[in-house]
């Protein structure tokens, strides 16, 4: 998909989508996934399966026993996550290693999976909830490459990223969600994932749907796992507030973010 002509009159790079990840896309749209095509394309690139090797086997998902190949992954995890776990690699890969965005990639793959189980506990489009959790904050690496030497300064100074938009606006005349959204919708992500990282920060802030917002089930769900990583305290009182604005279920979606919290703390405590 095209990226908003608007922001490319920004001279800010979209990273193009590596080839890798555009035939995973395609198998991923098939009726009938074939996981040994599936495996087999992710170990074409070395050093992507290495790196989603290294991934699989980490804490996050605290399997039993060494995962040794793509397709042992695919077993045991199934092809939704570790699809998920080659999208990261492939974006992470696409921007330059720095400190300062290891926070960012270790809180997407968090959040993806939070948002992945989430939205297959409530019937949501797990994949494009993964998706959406992955790239959320994408758009400040895009930042980062476009102005290394100022941008990481900015990470520092705002303590949410209500503040931090409102100083890339001022200092690049964009700010990393919509930068994010384009990324998302160049890479062809689902027209939900996209909505979801183009608005999150908006969301979070006011705990209010815009008006103009159709597809608003995985920006909820992407609002309930900000809640339950960084205010676990006033998950019930988020949930309460943002469920009704996407027609699901209070109730349930309380439920689904508690039971997949406690796996990711089970695997986690397993994985040590």
């Amino acid at each position: 998909m095209p990226v908003d002509p608007q922001l490319r009159n920004l001279d800010i790079e979209i990273p193009t989508q590596p080839e890798v990840l555009v035939k995973l896309s395609l198998l991923m749209a098939a009726e009938d996934i074939d996981l040994q095509a599936m495996s087999a394309l992710v170990e074409t690139d070395m050093a992507l399966a290495a790196a989603v090797m290294k991934a699989v086997n980490s804490s996050l998902y605290g399997l039993r026993g060494r995962v040794q190949t793509v397709h042992q992954a695919l077993t045991y995890l199934g092809m939704r996550e570790v699809a998920a776990i080659t999208f990261e690699m492939g974006l992470r890969a696409a921007f330059p290693a720095a400190a300062e965005l290891e926070s960012v990639w270790a809180r997407a793959s968090q959040r993806g999976l939070l948002m992945g189980r989430m939205g297959q506990m409530l019937g949501v489009d797990p994949w494009a909830a993964h998706s959406a959790g992955l790239f959320e904050e994408c758009g400040k690496a895009v930042l980062y490459r476009h102005a290394p030497a100022h941008y990481p300064a900015m990470l520092r100074a705002a303590t949410r990223d209500a503040e931090l938009v409102e100083l890339e606006r001022t200092a690049f005349g964009v700010s990393h969600d919509a930068l994010g959204a384009a990324l998302c919708e160049s890479w062809g992500l689902a027209p939900a994932a996209v909505a979801s990282v183009r608005h999150h920060v908006e969301i979070q802030s006011s705990l209010t749907m815009p008006d103009a917002l159709a597809r608003r089930s995985v920006a909820a769900i992407s609002t309930v796992a900000w809640a339950l990583i960084n205010h676990p305290d006033q998950l019930d009182d988020i949930a309460s507030q943002i469920a009704p604005q996407a027609q699901l279920d209070e109730t349930l979606v309380l439920r689904a973010a508690r039971r997949v919290n406690e796996q990711l703390l089970a695997a986690q405590e397993h994985g040590r």
